[in-house]
């Protein structure tokens, strides 16, 4: 933990002082220790660097079982691992499967996979 006095560190309004990465972790702590039913991540990692990001992935994936996970994602690699993907484009749905199914139909998800990969 990069803040001065650990968990002691006094911060201001609206995580003034912090991160915008500091203050995903710290949104994300919130929701986990409410413990709900249904776990709602709207680009919950985007503003971590990668090796953090897999950390909190990794953390996620296992506060996610027994529960319902929503993932709402631009990074594909953060999702391949999800039990269903949604594939949306313009506001409708055009793709639905598990990660390898998506890549084998070789459709929509299959392109932006690789744009992604490409992009690196």
């Amino acid at each position: 933990m990069s803040l001065p006095d650990g968990y002691d560190t006094a911060v201001g309004e609206r995580g003034l002082k912090l991160s915008g990465g500091e203050k995903q972790r710290v949104g994300i702590a919130r929701t986990l220790l409410k413990d709900p039913p249904i776990l709602l991540l709207d680009e919950a990692t985007s503003a971590l660097d990668s090796e953090t990001e897999r950390e909190i992935q990794d953390a996620l994936e296992n506060a996610g079982k027994g529960r319902t996970v929503i993932s709402i994602a631009h990074r594909l690699s953060t999702i391949s691992d999800a039990d269903k993907i949604v594939v949306l484009e313009g506001g409708e749905i055009v793709e639905i499967g598990k990660h390898s199914n998506l890549l084998k139909n070789r459709s929509r998800y299959f392109e932006l996979w690789n744009m992604q990969l490409k992009a690196g």
